[in-house]
């Protein structure tokens, strides 16, 4: 049985997350912390958290955002000495991100990985609360009533915080299937999500702006 095929409750959910150096002219962004959470067998129990040494420095606005700095990542790993802590969470798992652009390029530092399928909790939070006025993870979270199971879960940690972020993805996911799924729902059924409501007040509201009905 492929991945897609299997059942949601039978499945293996890895969620990822990186904190990034932050864009520059001249220059690419570069990843600076990740973290990955693993639900399984119906627990949450795998969590890994590390620094990644980046070769640029981390700009002002960046660090405004997760409090990491350049002191933070001078002795941490290169990405390349991760690929074991991928491998072996990420392998035969769903992987789950929030809005997962950001995740997806900085795993092409292993362009052979194969790690999938993906499942978006921006688009899966689209998909079920279209009327929601934003869709970043913590109005995701807030919306759902969730915020207080995630900080249960790290402790000592915040918004933007790699495993923190990785941790949201999860309970979000669980929430969502607790209230939503069937229990014959499969991974692939769950990934073809109908986000066309969501699309469709998106529209209506740019319609609105630009004929100066709404503000």
């Amino acid at each position: 049985m492929s991945l897609l095929d299997t059942p949601v409750r039978d499945a293996a959910w890895a969620a990822l997350d990186f904190e990034s150096a932050g864009a520059a002219p001249g220059r690419s962004d570069e990843p600076v912390q990740v973290g990955i959470a693993v639900w399984r067998g119906g627990e949450m129990t795998e969590f890994f958290r590390s620094y990644v040494h980046s070769p640029v420095r981390i700009t002002r606005s960046a660090r405004a955002v997760h409090g990491i700095g350049d002191d933070d990542v001078r002795d941490a790993p290169a990405m390349a000495a991760l690929w074991p802590e991928f491998k072996v969470r990420l392998g035969g798992a769903v992987v789950v991100a929030h809005g997962a652009g950001t995740e997806k390029r900085f795993l092409r530092a292993f362009p052979l990985h194969r790690f999938g399928p993906w499942l978006d909790t921006r688009a899966l939070s689209r998909a079920v609360l279209p009327v929601l006025p934003g869709h970043a993870l913590g109005d995701v979270a807030a919306a759902l009533g969730v915020e207080n199971e995630i900080r249960r879960r790290c402790e000592g940690l915040d918004w933007h915080d790699a495993l923190f972020d990785a941790v949201a993805c999860l309970v979000i996911l669980q929430r969502v299937l607790a209230n939503c799924a069937s229990p014959d729902l499969t991974v692939g059924q769950l990934l073809s999500m109908d986000t066309r409501a969501y699309h469709r007040r998106r529209a209506l509201l740019q319609t609105a702006r630009s004929a100066g009905w709404a503000t």
